[in-house]
C-alpha cells in the first residue's frame, strides 16, 4: 500500500463528498475530463454530497462508471446505478460526458465484461482517475471479497459468481484497475472497526491492502502504533466544519425511468469544509 491519509469525522459522508469534489474540480482543470468509479450502499451518500458542490463545468466533465454491479435489472432495489437514480444522485436530466454501466438487462456476465472491458480501453483509457469506495464488515471493497479470486493479472473487470453476499452474481471492476485510481474510502460505523483495523495493518486477505494513492474517512478512533503506519499529524489543517446548511435531501421514493446509454506512511487529519460551488 502507498500513502494513506486518515480523517476522523463525524460526517463522514460530507466529508468524503467534500474530498471528491475538490478532486474532480482539480483534475478537471489539469486535463478537461474526469474518470471516476462510484459505489452503491451507504458510500453512495458521499457522491450525492459532491454532486451539490460542483458547477455544471465540472460535472459535465465525467466519465462515469461503477465500482461494482448486481447483475439485475436497472429497476431491481439491488441495482446500484438504479439506486444512484432512484436517489436523484443521477438524473435523466442532467448528462455527464459519458456513463458506463456495469451491467444491461439481458446481459450475461460475460457479455457484460466485455462490453465495458471495450468501453474501458476505448473511453477511459484504460484507467480512472478517481474511485469512492465503501468497506464491508468482511473487509471487501467493490464485490472484491476476502477468501475469494480478485488477483486477475490484465482485465480491467471481472464477473463475480459466487459473492457471499446476495445476489451472488454481480461485475465488478479489477483490483489493478482500483489500485491505480486515487481512491477515497469511507467508513462510518462500529460494525467495520475490524476491517478497517486489518486494512491498517495492511492484512494481504484483504483487497483494500492493495489500493495505491487511499484517503480513508472515517468516525472511528483507531488504535495507534499499528505495523507499517506513523500517526503524524499534517500541516495546516483545517477545522472540522459542517456541511452547507442548505443542502438538499434525496427523494428515496422517486421512481426514474432507465436513461438511454449512448515508503509506506499514514497521515491523520482534521475533517475540511465542503468546497464553494463552482461556477460553469
Amino acid at each position: 500500500m502507498g500513502e494513506i491519509i486518515w480523517v476522523r469525522t463525524s460526517r463522514v459522508m460530507e466529508e468524503a463528498g467534500g474530498r471528491l469534489a475538490e478532486a474532480i474540480a482539480r483534475i478537471c482543470l489539469h486535463q478537461g475530463s474526469v474518470r471516476l468509479a462510484i459505489p452503491g450502499g451507504s458510500a453512495l451518500e458521499a457522491f450525492g454530497h459532491a454532486r451539490k458542490s460542483l458547477g455544471r463545468t465540472d460535472w459535465a466533465s465525467l466519465r462515469l462508471t461503477w465500482v461494482d454491479e448486481r447483475c439485475v435489472p436497472f429497476s431491481h432495489r439491488d441495482s446500484n446505478r438504479g439506486e444512484a437514480y432512484r436517489r436523484g444522485v443521477l438524473k435523466a436530466t442532467d448528462p455527464l460526458e459519458l456513463e458506463l454501466p456495469l451491467f444491461l438487462e439481458g446481459e450475461s456476465p460475460q457479455e457484460a465484461c466485455a462490453r465495458v472491458q471495450g468501453v474501458l480501453e476505448t473511453s477511459f483509457g484504460g484507467g480512472l482517475d478517481l474511485a469512492l469506495l465503501g468497506l464491508g464488515e468482511d473487509g471487501h471493497i467493490a464485490s472484491l471479497f476476502p477468501g475469494h479470486p480478485w488477483r486477475p493479472l490484465s482485465a480491467l473487470v471481472q464477473a463475480v459468481e459466487d459473492s457471499p453476499k446476495p445476489p451472488a452474481c454481480r461485475i465488478s471492476l479489477s483490483l489493478p484497475l482500483l489500485a491505480a485510481a486515487e481512491c477515497i474510502l469511507a467508513v462510518s460505523g462500529e460494525s467495520k472497526r475490524g476491517a478497517l483495523e486489518r486494512l491498517l495493518q495492511e492484512d494481504p486477505a484483504l483487497p483494500g491492502s492493495s489500493l495505491g494513492k487511499l484517503t480513508v474517512i472515517t468516525d472511528l478512533e483507531l488504535q495507534t502504533g499499528c505495523p507499517g503506519s506513523a500517526w503524524t499529524p499534517r500541516g495546516g489543517q483545517r477545522g472540522d466544519k459542517g456541511p452547507a446548511s442548505n443542502r438538499a435531501t434525496h427523494d428515496w421514493e422517486q421512481a426514474p425511468v432507465e436513461p438511454a446509454i449512448g515508503g509506506k506512511r499514514a497521515k491523520i487529519e482534521q475533517a475540511v469544509p465542503p468546497l464553494r460551488q463552482r461556477g460553469a
